[in-house]
């Protein structure tokens, strides 16, 4: 550590050397960072405590000793560890917001920011958006930034871990939100009051069980119950599917991330006409129905839960 502390001395060099660390040890970068560099930017940035859009101006500054000596023992512990940078930093950054993260709550990374950005048009239109659900909510990310998305509306998030629940609670207090955001201990519809929502999002467990246990020693960091969907990866989607249809108002939308579990769900449901949407910042998975849809095709959901 001592010789890597003498030789390097800027912002740069940190980083360079961080990502060649990383790269080494064959780390996985898929938490919010996409590469090893983007891995090691994030790290030396928030331990400098400088934002992650800095200006290359100052990637020649020179740091001090002590800056050095935390930034060494952060490459050294994201290495040693495998655990994601998110839990290192206990902050991940999801649809342009910053979120208190660890080991109780995925890193949130769903591609489902794009569409709140962009306010779910054109499916919807912004200002008929009164009340919000989301289910499986984890760290409340995709909760929060819906309430800043739809700052009239009111927002309901649920989830069945407890322990996810205190990471969402750390998190509206953080941004503010406690007037308009609710958060619900419930295993997805069952303990919210009978409401009509002109929006339901989830991004549920969808992994395979057989898949989970094939993932990088990173995802196995992170809450196994935030994960997996049963055998299928489709457990807890095919129950959203069936009782959406009680709580989804005649105009709104239902929209849930199963990434992998794609093409499973299109094969179980061939008639089903799932509109699976495109993301210009990548991602796939995500797929979306009319409330006119979700009442049509209940009968063929709930079929496939006897």
């Amino acid at each position: 550590m001592q010789q890597t502390i003498q030789t390097l001395s800027t912002v740069r060099d940190y980083i360079r050397w961080g990502a060649s660390r990383f790269a080494e040890a064959e780390l996985f970068h898929g938490h919010g960072t996409v590469t090893a560099l983007d891995d090691a930017a994030a790290l030396v940035l928030h331990s400098l405590h400088l934002p992650y859009n800095l200006s290359e101006s100052y990637f020649s500054a020179q740091l001090t000793v002590d800056e050095r000596h935390k930034i060494v023992e952060l490459i050294n512990q994201r290495i040693k560890t495998r655990l994601p940078s998110a839990y290192l930093m206990h902050e991940a950054i999801f649809a342009g917001l910053p979120f208190y993260v660890d080991e109780r709550v995925l890193v949130p990374r769903s591609p489902i920011a794009e569409l709140i950005r962009e306010q779910f048009s054109p499916w919807v239109e912004a200002e008929q958006i009164q009340h919000v659900l989301d289910l499986c909510t984890g760290s409340a990310c995709i909760a929060i930034a819906c309430a800043y998305a739809f700052p009239d509306a009111l927002v309901d998030a649920v989830d069945l871990s407890e322990e996810a629940l205190e990471v969402a609670k750390i998190n509206v207090a953080k941004h503010e939100l406690e007037e308009q955001l609710t958060l619900y201990h419930s295993d997805l519809f069952k303990a919210l009051p009978a409401h009509k929502y002109d929006l339901i999002v989830s991004n549920p467990p969808y992994v395979a069980i057989s898949e989970w246990e094939r993932l990088p020693a990173e995802f196995h960091a992170e809450p196994e119950m935030g994960f997996t969907g049963g055998e299928s990866g489709l457990d807890l989607v095919i129950k959203i599917l069936v009782d959406a249809a009680e709580y989804i108002s005649e105009q709104g939308i239902l929209i849930v991330e199963v990434g992998s579990s794609a093409e499973t769900l299109q094969t179980q449901f061939p008639e089903v006409p799932f509109y699976w949407l495109n993301f210009e910042q990548g991602g796939d998975g995500v797929f979306l129905l009319t409330a006119e849809q979700v009442f049509q095709f209940n009968k063929h959901f709930k079929k496939a839960l006897d």
